[in-house]
C-alpha cells in the first residue's frame, strides 16, 4: 500500500460514522473478515446477555424464567425487533425454527390461501434449500403440486394462473443481484400469485420495505447480518392480511392455548401460528442481541457505507482481473448490488484456503466464485485495500497451489 493510499482510506475511516460500531465485535487483531453474508461475527453484548440467561434467567429462575424472564414471548419480542428493520408492523414477524421450515410454513400457507392453483414457482440457481422445500412440497403432496423454476430472466414470464406462489431471493447468494421487490410483487399479483421473499441476504444488509412493496410472506435467517451466531433462529413474516391462512406444521406453540393441552389443533390468532414447537431460549438470546446492535445503526449510513467499500473493492480489483483471470460476478450498478463483491476463478476454492492462510476471510461458492461480504459496522476502508493486496500475493506467488488447498473440505 502506498503512503498517498494508505492516506486515502485512513481519512475515509476517520471520517465513517459507522466506525465506533467495530469495536463492539469480537475480532482478532489482523484478522480480515470477510464473511459476515455468511456467519456474522459475534457482538460483545452477546456473551453478556448469554451468561446471564445462563446463570441468572436459567441457573436461578429454573421454569419460571417462562414467565419471569419472559422466555415464552421472545419469538414474538424479537419478531417485533426484526420487523422495524424490514418496514413491517408489530405483529407480522416471528422469530422462530430455521430458514428452511419456515419456507416450507410459507408455502403451504400460500397454497391453503390460492386452494384453485398448483404451482409453486422459483428460480434456476437460486439458494438450493429454496428449491428443496419447493419440492419437498410436491412430494408431500404427491404430484398435486408441482415445483418449477424457470431461467432467472424469464421467471416473471412463467407467471400464469396455475401459480400459486412465487419464491424469490430479494438479494441473490452468489452474484448479490438485488430483484426489485415492489414491481415483482406487483407482476405477480397481477397474476394472481401471493410472493414469498427470501431475505437472508437482505436484513441488516440493504433497506427493506416488505409492505411498502404490498408483501405477502417472507423469510430470512438470523445469523448473517444480524449477527445472531451460528445456526441463529430464523424469522417468518406474514402481512396482516394473510394471517388467516394455516401452515402445515401445527405445533403446540402454535396452539389458540398451547397450555391447555387441547387434543384437537385450533390456531393461534394472528403471527403466533406460525410458531411451532418450544422456543430455543439461548439461541433467540444470542439473537436479540445482534438485532438490538443493528437497529442503533443508520440503515442509510450502512447502505451508503456499503455501496462505497464495493466500488473500492472493484477498482482494486480490475489490475488482478486482467493479470489472473478473475471475472466479476457482481453487478456494478449500485442499485442492483447487494452487500457482497463476488468474483469467478477456476481455482476460486484454493484460492479461498490460500486467502484464510493470510489473515483474510472470505467462502467459496461451487463451481467456482469467491464472495466478499461487506459488513459495514466492522468492515474499514482499508480491510478492503489489505485484501486485495493479499489476493495478489496469493497469485503472483501461487499459494493457492499448495497440496492441501486440492481437496475441498465438507464445509466450503
Amino acid at each position: 500500500m502506498t503512503d498517498a493510499l494508505l492516506a486515502d482510506v485512513a481519512k475515509l475511516d476517520a471520517a465513517d460514522p459507522l466506525a465506533g460500531f467495530r469495536d463492539r465485535f469480537h475480532l482478532r487483531d489482523g484478522l480480515i473478515y470477510l464473511d459476515g453474508n455468511s456467519l456474522g461475527a459475534l457482538p460483545r453484548s452477546t456473551a453478556r446477555r448469554l451468561a446471564r440467561v445462563v446463570t441468572e434467567e436459567w441457573g436461578e429462575g429454573l421454569i419460571m424464567s417462562w414467565l419471569g424472564a419472559d422466555w415464552s414471548r421472545a419469538p414474538q419480542r424479537i419478531g417485533d425487533k426484526i420487523a422495524r428493520l424490514l418496514g413491517a408492523a408489530r405483529g407480522e414477524i416471528i422469530a422462530t425454527d430455521s430458514t428452511s421450515v419456515n419456507i416450507f410454513k410459507a408455502l403451504t400457507a400460500a397454497l391453503s390461501l390460492r386452494p384453485g392453483r398448483s404451482k409453486l414457482l422459483s428460480e434456476a440457481g437460486n439458494f438450493p434449500t429454496d428449491l428443496y422445500m419447493m419440492q419437498g412440497v410436491e412430494a408431500f403432496l404427491g404430484g398435486r403440486v408441482r415445483a418449477v423454476a424457470a431461467e432467472p430472466d424469464a421467471v416473471l414470464e412463467a407467471l400464469d394462473h396455475d401459480v400459486a406462489a412465487l419464491l424469490l431471493t430479494q438479494v441473490h447468494y452468489k452474484s448479490g443481484r438485488i430483484r426489485d421487490m415492489a414491481d415483482v410483487t406487483r407482476k405477480a399479483h397481477a397474476a394472481g400469485a401471493l410472493v414469498i421473499w427470501d431475505l437472508s441476504h437482505s436484513a441488516g444488509a440493504i433497506p427493506v420495505d416488505l409492505n411498502g412493496a404490498h408483501a405477502d410472506f417472507a423469510i430470512g435467517c438470523g445469523y448473517k447480518f444480524l449477527n445472531g451466531g451460528p445456526g441463529a433462529p430464523a424469522y417468518l413474516f406474514a402481512a396482516a392480511r394473510h394471517q388467516t391462512a394455516t401452515p402445515v406444521l401445527s405445533g403446540w406453540f402454535g396452539h389458540a392455548r398451547p397450555f391447555a393441552f387441547e387434543e384437537v389443533y385450533e390456531p393461534a390468532r394472528g403471527i403466533e401460528r406460525f410458531l411451532c414447537g418450544t422456543p430455543p431460549v439461548l439461541g433467540l438470546a444470542a439473537l436479540e442481541a445482534g438485532v438490538e446492535l443493528m437497529l442503533e445503526a443508520d440503515m442509510a449510513e450502512l447502505r451508503r457505507k456499503s455501496l462505497a467499500l464495493g466500488d473500492l473493492f472493484m477498482e482494486r480489483m480490475e489490475p488482478l482481473c486482467a493479470r489472473y483471470g478473475f471475472t466479476l460476478v457482481s453487478e456494478r450498478e449500485p442499485a442492483l448490488r447487494g452487500s457482497q463483491v463476488a468474483y469467478a476463478h477456476p481455482k476460486g476454492y484454493q484460492i479461498v484456503q490460500a486467502l484464510k492462510a493470510c489473515d483474510v476471510i472470505a467462502d467459496f461458492r461451487a463451481p467456482d466464485v469467491l464472495r466478499f461480504g461487506l459488513t459495514p459496522l466492522y468492515l474499514r476502508y482499508r480491510d478492503i485495500v489489505e485484501t486485495v493486496e493479499r489476493l495478489e500475493k496469493v497469485c503472483a506467488t501461487k499459494a493457492w497451489a499448495r497440496g492441501e488447498y486440492q481437496v475441498r473440505a465438507a464445509v466450503t
